[in-house]
């Protein structure tokens, strides 16, 4: 018998003073068997720093066409294609072809990955946005992790802020560009 998915409730007090962004997150993530909590916390790091109207979690592993989260405008066409991990060039490529914005939220074997894709075919290469977590800041989050969690997330300068309760674990956001891509 396959094990389902187990769902997380969030509750985050978003102040993204770079954006302009100040909202009250509840959200309720799925997570899949298979999922590292790494995985799971930055996609909900990546819905949080991405937030606006039109944003959505995909349907997961079970539909492996689809981004992590996806941006619709109100006719439902994809405004923005947001992966998160290391995915590989043939689907960035994809990504670049199907939305006018891709973004990458990274955490973890980012270097090889970066080596890899120099030089591969990724359309629109050079508009590609890559943000790597700061680790140790995903670490500390992983450590704190539970399946109902309250707390505020602030960001100023590329740099996040989460209390939780009277803990503040803080670490930046690096913004990358793919070698050698033309500008």
């Amino acid at each position: 018998m396959a094990l389902g998915a187990t769902i997380y409730s969030f509750t985050v007090r978003l102040a993204d003073a770079d954006r302009g962004v100040f909202e009250t997150l509840s959200l309720r993530i799925a997570r899949h068997p298979s999922e590292t909590e790494e995985y799971l916390l930055t996609r909900l790091l990546a819905y949080c720093l991405e937030y606006t109207e039109g944003l959505a979690f995909s349907k997961g592993l079970s539909d492996p066409d689809e981004p992590a989260l996806s941006v619709r405008d109100l006719t439902g066409v994809l405004k923005g294609w947001i992966e998160v991990g290391t995915p590989e060039a043939p689907r960035l490529h994809k990504a670049g072809k199907a939305a006018p914005r891709v973004v990458v939220y990274a955490y973890r074997g980012v270097e090889p990955w970066l080596a890899r894709l120099a030089g591969e075919r990724i359309h629109r290469a050079a508009a590609l946005e890559i943000n790597i977590l700061d680790r140790d800041f995903l670490a500390g989050l992983v450590t704190r992790l539970e399946r109902r969690m309250e707390f505020d997330l602030s960001v100023a300068e590329q740099t996040l802020y989460l209390s939780l309760g009277e803990e503040t674990l803080s670490g930046s956001i690096e913004k990358r560009s793919l070698p050698g891509a033309a500008a």
